[in-house]
């Protein structure tokens, strides 16, 4: 007779299988690209751009989505329950950073969480000149030539598009001597002209009166002017500052720092301003965020529903790629429309603005 206490050994617990080592290698692999992706969106969150390789990946912060959505899919088929919750929790961050930044929150903290649409934005700024005199509609293009190589296709695009307000990026001897020899003064009588080699140099072309201002301190050069707009004194700002590879991500800081000082100057003088170029950050910088909120700017290629077209690079397929070229402005001015195009010859996207001053 069996003992009434004595368990069957086939009603035993199975004791637990363990994976086969494929899938222990899969787990762990999963397992680290989330932890990675943890880190980077708390960076986010916490409106910390940290150090190497934060700031570099923080630029494609959008594109988290793939990866993560890989992820889940993974945990899924390994039957890794917690992966699949933590996937999904990345999945839900890198979302909710997906949504339109605005300056007009008020809050302050770079963190994004502002939700104003761009109709509302435009509205706004429309709304700051009422009861003054007609708005004055002007064009906008900033160009990155990458060290001239681009500048032949620039001069088609200004020919074309006929803007009012031309900043380029990277123009050194041979392409400040091509636009001062292909572009009539009589098209654009005012230039501010940095001639310097390589990367260093900059030109701002314009059909407004120019006065030239004191420059960005930086090693990429950075010219401001004044530009008279119809009856207004509008300040003119072209951007440029260091790109945040390693070994320069202090230097980044740093010049994106002056922008940011100079943005807070201007809104302080409560003076119209245009601040554009190529400022190698995305809005998912806390350090680029700074800069708009110090001088309550707007993103133009944002208001104008062209706020996640990426700029750069250009030899990665559509849609990759991140939106670091912009075109920033203070609340005196609307945005029709934003266009960013395709030149030869540079790794970044011409970006074209339409406004209007009001």
């Amino acid at each position: 007779m069996n003992s009434p206490n004595r368990t069957d050994p086939a009603d035993a617990p199975s004791p637990p299988v363990a994976r086969p080592l494929h899938q222990r290698l899969l787990v762990g692999a999963t397992g680290l690209f989330l932890l990675a992706a943890t880190v980077l969106l708390g960076c986010r969150a916490l409106g910390s751009d940290g150090v190497t390789p934060v700031p570099q990946l923080l630029a494609f912060l959008p594109w988290l989505l793939v990866p993560a959505a890989l992820a889940l899919l993974l945990a899924a088929l390994l039957r890794w329950r917690a992966g699949a919750v933590w996937a999904l929790v990345v999945m839900g961050a890198a979302g909710w950073f997906l949504r339109p930044y605005d300056t007009g929150s008020g809050s302050g903290t770079g963190t994004g969480s502002g939700t104003n649409t761009g109709s509302e934005v435009r509205a706004a700024g429309a709304a700051s000149g009422a009861g003054s005199a007609a708005p004055v509609p002007l064009t906008v293009l900033t160009s990155n030539v990458e060290y001239g190589q681009a500048t032949r296709g620039l001069i088609e695009v200004i020919r074309r598009e006929k803007p009012d307000l031309v900043f380029v990026q990277e123009c050194e001897f041979r392409c400040v001597e091509l636009l001062a020899e292909q572009i009539p003064d009589a098209d654009y009588p005012y230039r501010n002209v940095v001639k310097a080699s390589s990367a260093e140099g900059s030109s701002i072309l314009s059909r407004f009166p120019l006065t030239d201002t004191a420059r960005i301190p930086g090693l990429l050069a950075m010219p401001g002017s004044t530009a008279r707009v119809g009856d207004r004194t509008v300040r003119l700002q072209l951007a440029h500052p260091l790109p945040p590879i390693p070994g320069m991500v202090d230097d980044w800081h740093t010049e994106l720092g002056r922008i940011r000082t100079f943005a807070a100057a201007q809104k302080a003088a409560d003076a119209p301003l245009i601040l554009a170029g190529d400022f190698n950050a995305t809005r998912d910088h806390a350090t680029f965020r700074a800069v708009l909120d110090a001088g309550g700017l707007r993103d133009s290629a944002l208001l104008a529903g062209a706020g996640r077209t990426p700029s750069w690079p250009t030899d990665l397929p559509r849609p990759l790629g991140a939106q670091i070229d912009h075109v920033l402005v203070s609340d005196d001015f609307s945005v029709r429309s934003a266009r960013f195009l395709d030149l030869a010859d540079t790794d970044h996207r011409s970006l074209l603005v339409g406004l209007e001053l009001h």
